[in-house]
């Protein structure tokens, strides 16, 4: 009973594939999407064990489809999909991990802590030696660090979505700035 059930969902998404890439109708995308939709959150919520951030995920990965759908010959689209949602979540987790050492540059002479020839294992070490004293910072530091860094939000996103006013805002990443280098200047060194 289940490869028939297998087949008769593969026939539908076909059907429904081929309709949106002759239309372009996005109202079938969305209906091909919605039957897949809870796969692809559970990809991204597995890759990212935040909520919110999977929802966000999800979304931007039916707004991937728009484009790539014309561009690949699917054969099997739920499998295609699962491979389109897991690409994007690893590609979203590298980005990520770049704004850590970009943020890590900005905290610390990134030459003392890395070289050329460091192996991923030393560079996984400054990062996670980052992430621990992000960690460590008071909240509001912490939150502003957090928001402008690493989300990339500017001083008045950042104002809008703490409720801080414009001075404190600049006043906590400052601080936490500071606070970061004494951390990592004193981690750094014992672990590096």
């Amino acid at each position: 009973m289940r490869i028939s059930d297998r087949s008769g969902k593969l026939k539908d998404d076909n059907q429904l594939l081929k309709k949106f890439q002759k239309e372009g109708d996005l109202n079938v995308l969305g209906e091909l999407f919605a039957k897949h939709s809870e796969m692809v959150y559970y990809v991204c919520l597995r890759y990212f064990n935040e909520v919110e951030r999977s929802k966000d995920a999800t979304m931007q990965i039916f707004e991937l489809l728009i484009t790539k759908i014309n561009k690949q010959d699917i054969r099997d689209f739920p499998k295609w999909l699962y491979v389109v949602s897991k690409n994007h979540c690893l590609m979203a987790l590298r980005a990520t991990k770049n704004k850590m050492e970009m943020l890590t540059s900005d905290f610390v002479e990134f030459s003392a802590l890395t070289h050329p020839e460091d192996t991923n294992e030393e560079r996984e070490e400054v990062l996670t030696l980052l992430e621990d004293c992000i960690s460590k910072l008071p909240e509001k530091q912490k939150v502003s660090i957090n928001l402008f860094f690493l989300k990339q939000k500017c001083y008045k996103e950042v104002t809008e979505i703490t409720g801080y006013n414009l001075k404190e805002v600049k006043s906590f990443i400052q601080n936490g700035k500071r606070n970061l280098k004494i951390c990592i200047d004193r981690n750094g060194k014992s672990t590096l």
